[in-house]
């Protein structure tokens, strides 16, 4: 049913979505071949239909179904919400979304907020986008998922709140059933200590499993995912011709991630497993259906995993390195540049915003890594590396290469100062750190090195590796490879504000799915 396997090496991703839009009738295009967006208005759904998923913010059509799978009838009081998960609007200190999965379709989906779980009194209708993934699509063909996302806004700073979700028949009020109910905290007015998270390259399995547990010990205030987040697509070409392609992975991935994500808000990037290019031109149809994430990128349409917030003292920015990928190229050039240009925007306005200290950027494709498998990428190394230099960017986090692996401080592609397990880099005046966080849960790769982390150091002078350029793979024999781990493992991230003068740290930490520490450096830079 997808575009033959030779027809789809010569064509873009939107060429080929273009492709199955002439196989497909227009009916089943339109009813069923992608994402609709839904919300509940008086108990009823609106009328019309819209082919590709829109932000919560945006004006909302129906929730349809394909007319030839009519929307099964259950009692509500049968059908119990799963898979919830936060996201930050574009102000954590006043908006959050709320998103989750029902098995089947429900009636009147909504969301109850208060101060304490006893007092749940402010009802919020909430919004259904419907998946359809179209007859012979993978192993999951024919198969509709629904999920259901309520925005909330002008929230208190550093205010904890009770939630529940439900829908018609469904409570979370009801006595028997607060047991449900889940928490967030907003992000606080002003300069406080906190911790984030990070890695990539998650999947579903037990390892990803173990991981979520030690980073929900961690209490952080937020968790970044450097995209190839739950592998629906194994494949990760964004191409139609992937057989393997299974939408249901997403419902495993969702409970998986549940304990952690109803809590703690869960802000990814996409990666090369997350273009899905059955839903949309650009890949993403599927993710817009599954995700609320800030909506002030550079280009919703194209790019809705771009966007940035700050927290406390420290901006953060999402990048979508499919863009600039040589090494997979189902979407290079889809944003004429535009990203590369609102970056550097984002960069100049931090760097001259005197609430913020620090710019921790993440995104999937690595800047600087060793692997037997993906390595360097050259895109990002032409694009982007030169705006992190120049605007002395704290910390870059990327996926993509399955292993931790970080640099020493780095400037015009080479050392410009060793940092040693327990170091400290200074942005302002040496270089930049990278740290490759990729091993959250799928297989592992390999080094061409041996080992080299916290308590079991081994030193070697260059490491043999190369880079994904336009024309193909260059190697190299790199100097910047300093630490490396090749087991599961997750980044932690411990910010200390400091007062005007002084200065403000991030203490960086990786940790390893038993719980020990493989390495931790410091950046320091004198706070605004």
């Amino acid at each position: 049913m997808g575009v033959p396997e030779k027809l789809a090496e010569r064509m873009s991703m939107a060429e080929q979505h273009e492709y199955l839009r002439s196989r497909f009738s227009r009916r089943t295009m339109i009813r069923g071949g992608a994402v609709t967006v839904g919300t509940v208005v008086g108990g009823a759904f609106v009328s019309g239909a819209s082919a590709q998923a829109a932000p919560a913010s945006a004006p909302a059509t129906a929730a349809t179904i394909p007319a030839h799978r009519p929307a099964e009838t259950v009692d509500g009081a049968l059908v119990a919400p799963f898979g919830r998960h936060l996201a930050w609007g574009n102000d954590p200190r006043t908006e959050i979304t709320v998103s989750w999965q029902v098995p089947v379709a429900v009636k009147r989906p909504f969301l109850r907020v208060g101060a304490h779980p006893w007092d749940l009194s402010r009802k919020i209708e909430a919004e259904v986008r419907t998946l359809y993934t179209p007859a012979g699509v993978g192993a999951s063909g024919d198969h509709t998922q629904y999920y259901v996302h309520a925005k909330l806004t002008h929230l208190r700073p550093g205010q904890t709140y009770y939630y529940g979700v439900g829908h018609q028949g469904f409570d979370p009020a009801a006595p028997h059933l607060l047991g449900t109910l889940g928490t967030f905290t907003t992000a606080p007015a002003g300069k406080k200590p906190f911790t984030f998270t990070a890695f990539g390259d998650e999947g579903v399995g037990y390892h990803g499993l173990a991981n979520n547990a030690l980073i929900l010990g961690q209490n952080p205030a937020f968790h970044l995912h450097a995209g190839d987040i739950a592998y629906g697509d194994p494949a990760g070409q964004g191409k139609t011709t992937d057989t393997g392609f299974d939408s249901r992975t997403w419902d495993q991935f969702l409970h998986q991630t549940e304990s952690v994500a109803k809590q703690i808000p869960w802000m990814p990037a996409y990666g090369n497993h997350d273009m899905e290019a059955w839903y949309s031109p650009n890949g993403y149809g599927g993710e817009e259906a599954r995700w609320t994430l800030p909506d002030n990128g550079p280009d919703r349409k194209n790019l809705p995993g771009v966007y940035s917030f700050v927290y406390g003292n420290t901006a953060v920015i999402s990048l979508d390195a499919n863009d600039i990928s040589y090494e997979i190229p189902a979407n290079l050039g889809i944003s004429g540049g535009t990203q590369t240009k609102w970056l550097e925007t984002q960069l100049k306005k931090y760097r001259a915003a005197k609430d913020v200290d620090f710019i921790v950027i993440f995104f999937h494709h690595c800047a600087y890594c060793t692997s037997t498998a993906h390595a360097s990428e050259g895109g990002v190394r032409q694009e982007w590396v030169p705006l992190f230099e120049k605007y002395t960017v704290d910390l870059v986090i990327n996926g993509h290469n399955h292993q931790y692996e970080r640099t020493d401080v780095i400037k015009g592609d080479k050392v410009v100062k060793k940092l040693p397990i327990g170091g400290t880099a200074y942005p302002e005046s040496e270089g930049v750190v990278y740290v490759t966080a990729g091993a959250a849960g799928k297989s592992l790769y390999a080094f061409t090195a041996p080992d080299s982390y916290e308590g079991h150091e081994h030193e070697v002078e260059s490491v043999a590796s190369f880079v994904n350029l336009k024309d193909g793979k260059r190697d190299e024999a790199v100097t910047w490879s300093r630490v490396r781990y090749l087991d599961y493992s997750f980044l932690r991230v411990d910010v200390t504000p400091a007062p005007k003068g002084h200065t403000a740290k991030l203490t960086v930490s990786g940790i390893a799915e038993t719980g020990e520490r493989i390495d931790h450096f410091t950046v320091a830079r004198k706070a605004r």
